[in-house]
């Protein structure tokens, strides 16, 4: 019910007031990655987006409901980036490529921050049952990504048919969230590269025989 009353309110909006709300939404995500959810105030995203208390009220009317809108926003963005790095994903070379993207984008900040929805996660996780649910299904799509790609490298007989592709998928979900956190606590991705190089190492355990002297990684490119 509150989703479809934020829509309704939404569809209501002027262009102006639709720019109002993307703005506060875009400042409270970057405040609430640097600094954190209960660290960032009502009136700090009030003074950094240059909105007045009557425009930040209007949009949200409490801090909760900005914070709902946060993590529908960088969930929908990560999403997003990982969905083109994986839609094609069928070889062990896709997933190295995924890989290097991921550590290439995080060594932008030298692992600063961490993941964005895993921060929000281990903010939110034990404070509020809705987020946490919310979360948690986000993070169920997002490895999801994953097990559709491993899937497919079994289809196309990169993998053996008892590689259980869901397993294999929580296995580089944890490695990745595990090293973001390992990246963000040395300001350095070399633990992100290494527990990601173990993980995708195990999921190599599984690679059928090769054929003809073609390694097992061979084959399509698929990102």
């Amino acid at each position: 019910m509150a989703e479809q009353a934020r829509d309704k309110n939404e569809s209501r909006l002027t262009e102006r007031g639709r720019a109002t709300r993307e703005r506060i939404l875009r400042v409270a995500a970057d405040m609430m990655l640097v600094k954190g959810v209960s660290s960032t105030t009502l009136d700090e995203i009030r003074a950094a987006s240059g909105t007045s208390k009557s425009q930040l009220y209007r949009h949200y009317p409490d801090k909760d409901a900005l914070v709902r809108d946060v993590v529908a926003l960088q969930a929908a963005e990560v999403l997003e980036r990982h969905h083109q790095l994986l839609r094609r994903l069928n070889s062990f070379r896709g997933l190295e490529r995924w890989r290097d993207a991921v550590i290439e984008r995080n060594a932008l900040r030298n692992g600063a921050y961490g993941c964005p929805l895993g921060s929000l996660a281990s903010e939110l996780a034990d404070q509020d049952e809705e987020a946490r649910r919310v979360i948690a299904a986000h993070f169920g799509t997002w490895e999801g990504l994953l097990e559709a790609g491993l899937t497919r490298m079994k289809d196309s007989g990169v993998l053996r048919a008892d590689a259980d592709a869901a397993v294999l998928a929580t296995g580089l979900m944890a490695a990745l969230q595990g090293g973001y956190l390992l990246a963000q606590t040395t300001l350095d991705v070399t633990p992100m590269r290494i527990a990601l190089d173990m993980a995708i190492d195990h999921v190599r355990t599984y690679a059928a025989p090769a054929d003809d002297g073609v390694p097992p990684h061979g084959g399509s490119t698929g990102r």
